[in-house]
């Protein structure tokens, strides 16, 4: 398993496949994306994790985080969320948020993030703004 920096357009099929299959691709792009940091994971040399960061002063918002399904459960999430706040954390950022699938807040609550505010939906999925200050 390797991650590294990958560019935007990279981390389309696997935002797409994941996240929002009954869209079209164009519905998983992120307007920032030109100005985000994006991470990927390798596994055999297949782009099997994407996520993506964006920066705005001492505080960065997560972003379209996905691992394919044949992925899921093998820890590489997890490695990628300690990869990008072991990164932000050296470069002086000092609150990390996201909003988390409802599904996923369990998922984040392992790396110390809470719920901030109530349940709200997008395209009728509950989700929770998850946020940690380091």
């Amino acid at each position: 398993m390797k991650i590294e920096r990958i560019a935007a357009e990279q981390t389309l099929p696997v935002r797409h496949r994941v996240l929002w299959p009954e869209q079209p691709i164009d519905f998983c792009r992120v307007p920032e994306d030109d100005i985000g940091c994006h991470y990927g994971v390798f596994t055999d040399n297949q782009l099997v994790c994407v996520a993506s960061v964006f920066i705005d002063g001492t505080t960065a918002r997560l972003r379209k985080f996905a691992t394919l399904p044949e992925y899921q459960g093998q820890g590489i999430g997890t490695r990628m969320i300690e990869q990008i706040l072991a990164d932000l954390k050296s470069n002086g950022i000092n609150t990390f948020w996201c909003d988390a699938r409802e599904s996923a807040t369990g998922f984040y609550r392992q790396f110390a993030m809470s719920p901030q505010g109530e349940r709200f939906y997008k395209a009728n999925i509950a989700y929770f703004k998850m946020a940690i200050e380091f």
